[in-house]
């Protein structure tokens, strides 16, 4: 009952007031079990209007619920302070509880990358090929293999400790590193690191990074770093400078020393609809200018179809491809990448929450139009076929999951609901006063009301049809030929619950207002206004049938 009229203003809380307790009052009725079920709901009224009437606990209700009602003595904040006072308290409490979920959080990434040699499946050219024993059949292997970790740990507000690590393997030889870079927020500016690292393909490592906002729309982040080998110590330093150029575009600069000195430049736009990148490096060993144009489909998949094109020293790279979100937390992307001298690759990518797994699959060193169809048919079926066989059927269980444990939940407060909206018989009376003032007048009367899920679309007639009749109750709140519903979800109206718990439901209303019978349909947050007034001359083009 508190929900229902929880963003309504004073004067229109004490409209309601008077007339649901006119329409619950226990001395309009003199059955036994009406008088009963009166008094219960009569009750609820007034509960309702005695908070919210009153600052204070009408405060409380905002912030914390009904909850916070029921606390004896109300240990979280005294009871006579102040709305403002109240909710600056509550902000500092929630601080404090961000602070404690922050020292909790340990914000784990991971990278699996799995690279595959498939060359054999197109490269298959000698001639004494079929005399060789297992010659017949192609051969697949891992030839290459990386893992990385890392955690982040909090020791305070300004302080993270990172611990990372990783683990590489290349045709039989591999190592693996350590690192531990404590990173210290020095102002809301800018912050500061201390890395420090070990491994047995480079040795120890001593690097120093920080980050600066300059100004509101240009920061530097420089970075300095000593690897220590049998080769002895190896320096490097790296700086890079971005600008904002307006809204949705960035500009880099960037500039490398040490073992492989480069200097690099970007621009970076990115909108609602796409991403754009163009960059130029000149360095040793790499030099090169890549463009890259990303689109992105406004579904809720959050499809992607991306391309880029590299030229350099190293030759010249052509790479499409696309990816989608397959569920809650999961993405599934895939790229055919096509250079010389670097043959086909087909490269596989899946990101689930904060871990990412790579599988990049070299399939020819050449340019064979076997392999760029392949490589861009072959997912393309892979993942329909899984799409239809697993995704789905996965997510419309989880759904159906996800439903039953949300009713399970809502379970007795529906039910009291449901007892609620049941006793119609005393809203009998009130209605026979109203639906007569209205027909006096050719006003606004509720020939017929559903609330609920309503199953329109022809490929879902198997489903059923989940609707409460609320003709009874809708009609009540009828006053002076008019029906006002908030922004708010309906099932919180007096004699309302919901019949579907976590699905889509609507209200579908058949009235009669000046002779004229017209229907209309309402999402079940949506305002509402029968009639619609369109303008002032009278008669049936005043209303707009809302469909």
């Amino acid at each position: 009952m508190l929900c229902v009229f929880s963003i309504a203003t004073q004067d229109e809380l004490k409209a309601a007031y008077r007339r649901l307790c006119m329409l619950y009052h226990p001395d309009k009725h003199r059955d036994p079990e009406l008088k009963r079920q009166a008094e219960q709901l009569f009750n609820l009224v007034h509960e309702a209007y005695e908070v919210l009437s009153d600052p204070q606990a009408r405060a409380i209700y905002d912030i914390y619920g009904k909850r916070g009602l029921d606390v004896d003595g109300w240990e979280v904040v005294e009871r006579k302070r102040t709305p403002a006072e109240i909710r600056e308290e509550y902000e500092r409490l929630q601080r404090e509880r961000e602070e404690r979920r922050l020292q909790q959080r340990t914000n784990p990434k991971g990278t699996i990358s799995v690279g595959i040699d498939a060359t054999d499946l197109f490269d298959r050219y000698e001639e004494d090929y079929e005399d060789m024993v297992g010659g017949g059949v192609p051969h697949v292997e891992i030839n290459k293999m990386h893992i990385s970790q890392s955690i982040e740990a909090p020791l305070t507000t300004k302080d993270t400790a990172i611990l990372s690590g990783s683990l590489s393997t290349h045709n039989g030889n591999g190592g693996g590193t350590i690192n531990l870079a404590l990173r210290r927020v020095t102002s809301a500016k800018g912050w500061g690191e201390i890395e420090l690292g070990a491994g047995d393909t480079h040795g120890p490592l001593f690097g120093m990074k920080i980050f600066r906002n300059l100004t509101p729309r240009f920061f530097v982040t420089a970075q300095c770093g000593l690897q220590f080998s049998s080769r002895g110590v190896r320096p490097g330093v790296t700086t890079v400078l971005a600008r904002h150029l307006d809204k949705n575009t960035m500009g880099y600069l960037q500039w490398r020393w040490g073992i492989q000195s480069s200097m690099n430049t970007s621009i970076v736009r990115d909108t609602k609809s796409s991403h754009f990148t163009f960059a130029v490096q000149l360095g040793i060993p790499h030099t090169f200018m890549m463009m890259s144009y990303q689109y992105k489909f406004q579904d809720e998949d959050q499809t992607k179809i991306k391309g880029s094109v590299k030229s350099g020293f190293f030759g010249t790279v052509l790479e499409y491809g696309a990816e989608r979100k397959i569920s809650r937390h999961s993405v599934l992307g895939a790229t055919v990448s096509v250079g010389v001298p670097q043959g086909v690759s087909l490269k596989i990518k899946l990101n689930r929450a904060s871990q990412t797994y790579f599988f990049p699959i070299h399939l020819t060193d050449q340019l064979l139009p076997s392999a760029v169809f392949y490589a861009t048919v072959g997912p393309l079926v892979f993942y329909l076929a899984i799409q239809q066989l697993i995704i789905r059927p996965y997510l419309r269980a989880q759904k159906e999951q996800d439903l039953e444990k949300q009713r399970e939940s809502s379970a007795s407060d529906i039910a009291r609901k449901k007892q609620e909206a049941e006793s119609v018989l005393l809203m009998q009376e009130s209605v026979r006063r109203i639906i007569e003032a209205e027909e006096s007048r050719m006003g606004l009367i509720i020939l017929n009301a559903w609330y609920g899920k309503f199953v329109t679309d022809n490929s879902r007639r198997h489903e059923r049809a989940k609707v409460i009749d609320v003709t009874v109750p809708l009609q009540c709140l009828v006053k002076d030929s008019k029906l006002i519903l908030t922004e708010a979800t309906k099932s919180g109206l007096p004699g309302f619950y919901d019949p579907c718990v976590g699905e889509e439901k609507s209200l579908k209303v058949l009235y009669q207002f000046r002779g004229v019978m017209h229907q209309v349909l309402s999402g079940d947050t949506e305002p509402l206004r029968i009639p619609k007034q369109l303008s002032m001359d009278g008669g049936c083009g005043l209303l707009e049938i809302l469909m």
